[in-house]
């Protein structure tokens, strides 16, 4: 890929993210906690969810020089406790980024669909693949991941029980997981989605 297309993968990526962790937000409102709406996060301003190293010097570097793209957007903060059900609460949030995600694939993969031969179809079909990879992959059971605290909430597990296990998947075992297993298994599944969304 030359310059111009790895800086507009880079685009896409972010404002993908963005719109993802714009989710996460809403939803806390929803649920009652209002701690991402004072931490100025309940915003689509990518500046407000952009991290330094995160989001702009490491993806941009790895870019460059190695053609890959590996970063993420500033956590939203949340603060369960003010959630007006707290298991209830915490799956509709780590539901609620891939959700985005998902949503902005099918809504965009069916325009393809339909119009196929719409001069900006290669451009959204583009954005299509990345929000279907962003939704599997924040989907991906390890800390710390969405996945992760979905899988917590629905089953109910007592975290303060397995914190030492969960702070340790927590730390860069979790993200290598995920990466490997997003690398082996999801181009499969993300295929398939796509094939099923644009046809």
């Amino acid at each position: 890929m030359n310059i111009e297309s790895l800086l507009f993968l880079y685009v896409i990526i972010i404002l993908s993210s963005i719109v993802h962790e714009y989710a996460h937000a809403w939803a806390a409102l929803r649920q009652g906690d209002t701690t991402a709406k004072y931490a100025g996060r309940l915003t689509l301003n990518p500046v407000a969810h952009m991290d330094l190293w995160g989001t702009v010097l490491m993806p941009l570097a790895l870019l460059y020089f190695f053609g890959i793209f590996f970063g993420y957007a500033k956590p939203v903060p949340i603060n369960p406790y003010n959630f007006r059900d707290q298991r209830r609460g915490m799956i509709e949030v780590s539901l609620a980024g891939v959700s985005a995600n998902f949503l902005v694939a099918i809504i965009l993969g069916l325009f393809v669909r339909f119009m196929p031969g719409f001069f900006l179809s290669p451009f959204l079909l583009f954005v299509v693949e990345v929000n279907i990879w962003l939704g599997l992959f924040n989907l991906l059971p390890f800390p710390p991941l969405d996945g992760s605290k979905l899988l917590i909430s629905l089953a109910d597990i007592n975290v303060s029980r397995y914190s030492r296990v969960i702070e340790f998947l927590s730390q860069p075992f979790g993200i290598i997981i995920a990466i490997f297993v997003a690398m082996t298994f999801l181009p499969y599944v993300s295929n398939f989605l796509l094939r099923l969304i644009v046809g």
